[in-house]
């Protein structure tokens, strides 16, 4: 028996046309159906770790754990920074690309202002129009790397504007994953008129900041 397991290991070695019923001639095997069999293991064996599947596209879903999201209102007279930790969100990775969904209630941000607030609230529609959601597109590959360059579809105040290849700082924490970036909305991307202080209106630009951690599901 040992002597026809090293004749195998000899064939793999240098193989032979005629496989195992070669080898099972050389050793003198009364039974070649018993050497193919264990050629063929081995062959089966060597081609099953070498045909492993990629993990890099392999579909994931992640989950938002935690979030801070700030808009930056600009005027002449001050700044105003409104912060919201209330935000939603999933995405899923599959076939090459993923798509991330975030959601958050415009009545969340804080300024620090209750009377600033409400009027925000009233200027950006949100009793008729209370989320403001945000849809990602960008490549499953930089899930990987520094930096994710995402397509943007954003949902507020009852319009819906576009942005392409945004940057995002990817940033990995453990098992966690940090997404930071800013979003360029602006007041006339949403049609929303510009509250004014003093009869002089806010600038256009309203930044959004995001500080993200994404899970593995």
């Amino acid at each position: 028996m040992k002597r026809n397991f090293a004749a195998a290991r000899s064939l793999l070695r240098a193989p032979h046309p005629r496989g195992a019923f070669v080898l099972a001639a050389r050793v003198g095997c009364k039974a070649p159906i018993a050497a193919y069999v264990f050629v063929l293991m081995i062959c089966l064996a060597r081609h099953s770790a070498s045909a492993q599947p990629d993990s890099t596209w392999i579909p994931s879903q992640w989950m938002l754990d935690q979030s801070t999201l700030s808009y930056h209102m600009s005027h002449p007279m001050h700044e105003v920074d409104g912060v919201t930790h209330a935000a939603r969100g999933k995405g899923i990775c599959h076939a090459g690309w993923c798509d991330f969904l975030i959601a958050v209630p415009v009545k969340t941000f804080d300024s620090g202002d209750t009377n600033r607030d409400l009027h925000m609230i009233e200027a950006t529609r949100g009793a008729q129009f209370p989320l403001i959601q945000v849809r990602a597109h960008f490549p499953q590959a930089e899930t990987t790397q520094q930096w994710i360059h995402a397509d943007l579809e954003v949902q507020f105040a009852g319009q819906t504007a576009h942005y392409s290849n945004v940057p995002f700082e990817r940033t990995q924490q453990g098992s966690d994953v940090r997404i930071t970036g800013t979003i360029p909305l602006t007041c006339s991307d949403f049609k929303i008129d510009r509250p004014s202080f003093l009869t002089v209106p806010i600038k256009n630009k309203i930044p959004v900041r995001v500080d993200m951690s994404w899970r593995a599901m």
